[in-house]
């Protein structure tokens, strides 16, 4: 049995990764965003889809302390000598609620626009929204990339990644449905649920055509570097002890 994958391979003499050389053609001229598309997609992007790939890297690196973060550090405190465990237990914990939104926001709008264009009427979308708002509500699904916990005026990274999608052309059906999602919501339903940003990029990468499990796994790769970061912190400035001890302290609290 002959085991292969198309991504790439080695010989005694050189490296090949979609059938180009890593040591020749690819080091000497290809960036990390370059060479994720070339192994992801097959090929190098265009710069439109370079800056949109970017955009969600950049997104998805860090916004402080969240529940992803924490189990980092808390990994860190018990096995400090193991820098991919504490960065694993932070992606581990990368699901439907935190991060993860990314690939249910990119499934859910690549769903819902089938037969829909980016130029269709916005009475259109506003039709789909409403519909799709009606069958959650009955089934009691949650929508996701609508709502914040703290930002409950607005996810202010929202407007910038609508305006840099509009720049690069990729703001399209599915942003529109995300839009109008929030819009009717609103405005029929009687509250105000904001875009977030987990559901923007997620606009972003069914606008862009990816699959929605790229959308999710490029989520993490950003994340990576945000938990190296926290790490970092963590061996020089602990927060885990006092985390720890806060558990103690309610222990000790309890009757």
């Amino acid at each position: 049995m002959t085991l292969r994958t198309s991504i790439g391979y080695a010989t005694t003499e050189d490296i090949f990764v979609r059938g180009k050389n890593l040591s020749t053609d690819i080091i000497p001229n290809a960036d990390f965003v370059d060479m994720a598309c070339l192994c992801i997609l097959g090929h190098y992007p265009e710069p439109r889809f370079k800056r949109m790939m970017n955009v969600i890297l950049v997104t998805s690196c860090d916004h402080g302390f969240t529940p992803i973060s924490m189990a980092a550090r808390l990994t860190y405190l018990g096995a400090p000598e193991s820098l991919q465990g504490a960065v694993a237990a932070g992606l581990l914990g990368a699901g439907d609620r935190y991060l993860g939104v990314t690939q249910n926001v990119a499934q859910m709008l690549t769903e819902e626009t089938h037969g829909l264009a980016a130029d269709s009427p916005a009475g259109q979308f506003r039709d789909r929204a409403r519909d799709l708002l009606t069958r959650y509500t009955a089934q009691k699904r949650k929508i996701a990339g609508v709502g914040h916990p703290i930002h409950v005026d607005g996810d202010p990274r929202v407007g910038a990644l609508r305006t840099v999608s509009q720049e690069n052309g990729y703001y399209g059906k599915c942003w529109r449905l995300l839009d109008a999602i929030a819009d009717v919501h609103q405005a029929e339903f009687g509250k105000f649920l904001p875009i977030n940003g987990a559901g923007a990029m997620g606009a972003i990468a069914a606008d862009m055509g990816l699959d929605p499990k790229a959308a999710r796994g490029l989520a993490l790769v950003g994340r990576t570097a945000g938990l190296i970061a926290h790490i970092i912190e963590e061996a020089g400035a602990p927060t885990a002890p006092q985390m720890w001890q806060l558990v103690l302290q309610a222990e000790q609290r309890e009757p």
